[in-house]
């Protein structure tokens, strides 16, 4: 079991935080630990994240040691929770003014831009959590070929639809927001819908795959 602390966050909440790396295992007790908590009674909220869990509580200032141990019970009770999951293809204009980053990526990690858009469109991703914005999926199995870092200045504003990579993740941008992620290319498909219910294409537990288009040129 990766090792885990518990803190308290401002006057209301108590975090759970593992330690690195990332894995769907424990990502898998996350999704579980926040399904048997949602009904709790001293339990306002839960919301998931990446490798952790914030829990709102309704007297968390009342004992705040009580707080942090009765998480780390919690957790440590836990058990996975493998969710159904949904295939999602996601078509992707790769390249050119979609994917002003392509050969950044190419040039980082040593590939043409052809060989990225080949490796990074032919992984099954797995939806972690949905945060940063409506819809904004972070999703798990980017090869480490093609982790590349944030760019140095953020774009004041990325369009809606961009598929980009930061780090070792890699994600969709459902709407339009200034964002540090390198970017590949975009998609059509709407991830956030408010008018729709649910609102968000994606949800925990996905599989997404990303379909290059043939008006991409790489």
């Amino acid at each position: 079991m990766q090792r885990a602390r518990c803190y308290l966050l401002g006057e209301q909440a108590v975090v759970l935080e593992l330690e690195p790396p990332v894995s769907l295992q424990s990502q898998q007790r996350i999704w579980g630990l926040t399904q048997r908590l949602q009904q709790h009674q001293q339990v306002v909220d839960v919301i998931p994240g990446m490798n952790n869990i914030t829990l709102l509580l309704r007297d968390p200032q009342q004992s705040p040691l009580d707080a942090i141990e009765r998480l780390q019970r919690w957790w440590e009770e836990s058990e996975t929770l493998e969710i159904a999951s949904r295939l999602v293809e996601i078509p992707v204009i790769y390249g050119n003014e979609a994917g002003p980053d392509l050969q950044v990526v190419a040039d980082h990690a040593g590939m043409t831009p052809k060989q990225v858009v080949e490796l990074h469109s032919g992984t099954d991703y797995i939806v972690y959590f949905i945060g940063f914005q409506p819809g904004f999926p972070y999703l798990g199995g980017l090869d480490s070929r093609l982790h590349t870092p944030r760019r140095a200045e953020p774009r004041v504003s990325v369009p809606a639809g961009s598929v980009g990579i930061g780090g070792s993740q890699t994600g969709v941008y459902p709407l339009a927001t200034p964002g540090g992620w390198q970017l590949l290319g975009q998609t059509p498909v709407a991830l956030f819908n408010p008018r729709q219910q649910p609102p968000t294409l994606l949800r925990p537990g996905d599989s997404v795959r990303f379909v290059p288009q043939k008006e991409g040129v790489c």
